[in-house]
């Protein structure tokens, strides 16, 4: 049985939260480490209860001498909610304004939903590092079919070069062997022109590459178009070929 465990040190505060699985409601949520005082433990414990049944948290907490920035026990209690118990194998570390969580989650679903959760809770002066990831094989399959390539289209454009379709010809046979589940296609664009325009056209392009897929036999209720224009770059924009990376096609298991 996996333990699972909050651990308070120094400034610091990390969850490996409750797995999913109806046998990780039994496994126990160990909290420890070192907090500023007596009423922050005992508030941080208490929400733990109430999040993950009283009989489950093991209260391994001391308290000592630590600095925190201001209002850092409420912020840290924020971060301890419901959706938490959709990660499996994780870890929620809280050093000073940093918040760090990792670990396994259903799907890309539920990954934006604590990391965008998490973000909302906490004021402009934290910053949340999202280490989730999907754990399901599914994702697996897909990411292996794309295998970080980029689908090509049109300079500027919506429509897909031979390469792209290549490229798409295999994530449809990807997508039959990931039956019953729903696929979001999203859009990405680097940061040149106005955000308006890159929202349309990554959009545009999610549609196109839907629309491709489905036309060799996946059926369209499997599918949904995102387009999310330049908000998620994964490279410097600053760089030809970092631009180059950040105009990208994703594939996300959706539920």
């Amino acid at each position: 049985m996996t333990i699972k465990r909050l651990v308070l040190a120094a400034l610091a505060a990390f969850l490996l939260a409750a797995a999913p699985a109806p046998a990780g409601e039994t496994a126990p949520v160990v909290a420890s480490g070192t907090v500023p005082d007596e009423a922050t433990r005992a508030a941080l414990i208490a929400r733990l209860k109430e999040v993950y049944r009283a009989d489950r948290v093991v209260d391994q907490l001391a308290v000592g001498s630590v600095s925190a920035p201001p209002g850092w026990s409420e912020a840290v209690r924020r971060l301890v909610a419901t959706d938490l118990k959709l990660i499996s194998h994780g870890q929620l570390k809280v050093d000073g304004n940093t918040v760090a969580v990792r670990g396994e989650v259903a799907s890309d679903a539920h990954r934006q939903q604590v990391a965008a959760r998490m973000a909302a809770s906490l004021d402009p002066s934290y910053t949340v590092s999202d280490g989730l990831r999907v754990a399901a094989q599914d994702q697996q399959v897909l990411d292996s079919a794309l295998a970080n390539r980029i689908i090509e289209f049109e300079s500027g454009q919506a429509t897909l070069t031979e390469s792209g379709k290549a490229i798409l010809d295999q994530m449809a046979a990807a997508m039959q062997q990931v039956k019953g589940k729903r696929v979001q296609v999203a859009g990405h664009t680097d940061n040149v022109g106005s955000r308006a325009s890159n929202l349309a056209l990554s959009q545009a392009r999610a549609q196109a590459v839907v629309a491709y897929i489905q036309s060799k036999g996946i059926p369209a209720d499997r599918m949904t178009a995102a387009g999310e224009g330049p908000d998620r770059p994964v490279a410097d924009n600053s760089t030809a070929e970092g631009r180059a990376r950040n105009r990208r096609i994703e594939f996300r298991i959706a539920d």
